[in-house]
């Protein structure tokens, strides 16, 4: 695409009625996060019947693919008065915006059509592409890949560094939820989906067993799609103790544990705990009696379990408890 001077270029015209029709000015944007030449039946459309087509960027990824449909672009960055003046007498130009969405130019037309001193064209927007649904992960892996490479702290973290951070994130979106506060929730968990970016792209330098986010995010994958076969494949569920039920079986397959025990962290608070102990016994239909002792440890354990049998999470309403504590205390406070 060789550059023109846009100002010079000749006007197609559209005979000699044509004059008083002030013509079209079509801007096409697209977007970044989906592969260039996917556009939709109306930009090409729109493309094919324009007298011109005109793009800033040299670059831009879709003039390729617009060359390859024989479409000729013109590389030229024209004020909005001389694109206004392009389209008299019934022309149409199509813009293929930059990634900024030419904003100078958009600015500049609202100024003209604001003036009421020009006859301006139409003025359309038509989005060529649209982003699916998850398309901004695309821009968080890319950001995240740039400062693992460019920022001095970044750069140096590991997995043990940031293990801290995570659990930290944790508690800060279960105390967003707690809170009821939505746009603190969706602050922390962006936080928190920062740190599975952060660490998958560290685990792309491992020299032995390097994994990426593709990779943590097909295991996910291909984990919900096997321990959901009443969506995915001849299994029916209709409560929601049936599909425990499936999870539990699958996961159990899986695994290949030889006690119910596996896989509950035991670094996790107390409450949290007992509570989970106590619910793979009551899932499991076990019967184990509380262990014998004397001391606070042993009453709170009977209480995390007594809890869970009830359905009540103890961590939560510890909490909970614990936040009325709080209030009280800052009552006190303030009354003297």
């Amino acid at each position: 695409m060789n550059a023109t001077s846009f100002e010079d270029a000749p006007d197609p015209g559209r005979g000699p009625d044509a004059a008083a029709d002030p013509g079209r000015v079509v801007l096409l944007t697209t977007s970044h996060r989906v592969a260039p030449g996917l556009l939709s039946w109306p930009a090409w459309q729109a493309l094919r019947d324009a007298d011109r087509v005109l793009c800033a960027d040299g670059a831009h990824p879709q003039l390729p693919y617009l060359r390859e449909a024989g479409i000729a672009v013109e590389q030229a960055a024209p004020t909005a008065r001389a694109l206004v003046d392009a389209c008299a007498g019934g022309s149409t130009v199509v813009v293929v915006a930059t990634g900024e969405g030419e904003p100078h130019l958009t600015d500049g037309l609202a100024r003209l059509a604001g003036s009421g001193r020009v006859r301006m064209p139409q003025l359309e927007l038509l989005p060529a592409s649209y982003d699916l649904p998850g398309a901004r992960l695309l821009d968080l892996v890319q950001v995240m890949d740039r400062i693992r490479a460019e920022c001095p702290w970044s750069s140096r973290q590991t997995h043990e560094g940031l293990a801290k951070y995570g659990i930290e994130e944790a508690y800060e979106l279960v105390e967003a939820i707690e809170a009821g506060d939505r746009d603190e929730l969706r602050e922390e968990l962006g936080d928190v989906l920062l740190q599975v970016v952060f660490h998958s792209r560290i685990a792309e330098e491992d020299p032995d067993t390097p994994f990426s986010i593709d990779d943590v995010a097909g295991g996910i994958v291909a984990k919900l799609i096997h321990r959901h076969p009443h969506v995915f494949g001849d299994e029916t569920a209709t409560t929601p103790e049936e599909v425990k039920e499936h999870w539990l079986r699958t996961k159990a397959v899986e695994k290949q544990r030889t006690s119910v025990t596996e896989g509950i962290p035991l670094g996790q608070p107390g409450l949290a705990l007992a509570s989970k102990l106590a619910s793979r016994v009551r899932t499991a239909a076990l019967e184990v009696p509380l262990p014998n002792g004397e001391g606070i440890g042993y009453e709170l354990l009977a209480l995390a379990v007594r809890a869970e049998a009830d359905g009540v999470d103890p961590e939560a309403a510890l909490r909970a408890a614990a936040r009325a504590y709080r209030d009280a205390i800052r009552g006190v406070e303030a009354s003297g």
